[in-house]
């Protein structure tokens, strides 16, 4: 299943990751780090702009953190190959956007009910939150911090709104439980977990766990794991929708 040759869609998205990837290296050796200009901030930070609910879909950890952008990328090739095949090529294109923008929504959403909480009690440390959230400047030479009873608060808040989102992981979420749909009695044996397991049990028992990590570590942190959730969930419910109308042989 997997000796088959790469599809267009597939190439096309590890070519583009590859190049925002380099990209980000030359740009960084001269000063100017991409990832505060396309990766994805929270909507009410004074960093965030329109383009980045796209472009951060292809915008990874930094180097030399090469961990992030080659697990992404081993995983679209592995499982995006097969379902571009059998998807095509359209209908894998919008699974990819369409999960990556889920990924967004959802971080998003979550990040929200966070904030508020947050706001709160920054709020009655004694803090104009809203002053305070314009001084929030990504890379700012420094950012002034209020006199407060609570800095932890304070800087817990700053957190979401200086910390771009990046990664392609969402949409290889949506790529992941779209390929368990398709093929659950698929055996998986990945590096981290060698014994082959059908696709039907791996899948969900990986996005458990990717629940608990959240609900376990709520507040900001720098995985995304709500972000995982919400590409994953948009991915099962296109691809149970596309299943009924697939001839497909296995």
């Amino acid at each position: 299943m997997f000796n088959q040759p790469i599809p267009a869609i597939t190439k096309n998205l590890l070519i583009i990751n590859g190049l925002f990837f380099l990209a980000a290296l030359v740009f960084g050796s001269r000063g100017i780090d991409l990832g505060g200009i396309l990766g994805a901030f929270y909507p009410e930070s004074v960093n965030f702009r329109p383009w980045q609910i796209i472009t951060h879909m292809f915008m990874h950890a930094p180097f030399p953190n090469l961990s992030h952008i080659l697990f992404n990328m081993f995983a679209l090739w592995m499982f995006g190959s097969t379902v571009e095949q059998t998807l095509g090529a359209k209908k894998f294109l919008i699974l990819y956007f369409a999960a990556g923008l889920g990924s967004f929504i959802l971080f998003n959403f979550t990040n929200y009910l966070q904030i508020q909480n947050l706001k709160e009690v920054v709020e009655s440390s004694g803090v104009n939150v809203s002053a305070f959230i314009q001084t929030l400047v990504y890379n700012s030479s420094s950012i002034p911090m209020p006199n407060t009873s609570n800095p932890q608060a304070v800087n817990e808040l700053a957190a979401y709104y200086l910390t771009p989102m990046v990664g392609a992981s969402g949409a290889i979420y949506g790529i992941l439980v779209a390929f368990g749909v398709l093929y659950p009695n698929a055996k998986l044996a990945l590096l981290f977990f060698p014994v082959p397991v059908k696709a039907k049990y791996f899948i969900p028992i990986m996005i458990a766990l990717e629940f608990f990590l959240a609900i376990q570590n709520y507040a900001w942190n720098p995985i995304a794991h709500f972000a995982h959730i919400g590409g994953a969930i948009i991915g099962f419910i296109l691809v149970r929708a596309w299943k009924k109308n697939l001839h497909r042989t296995w």
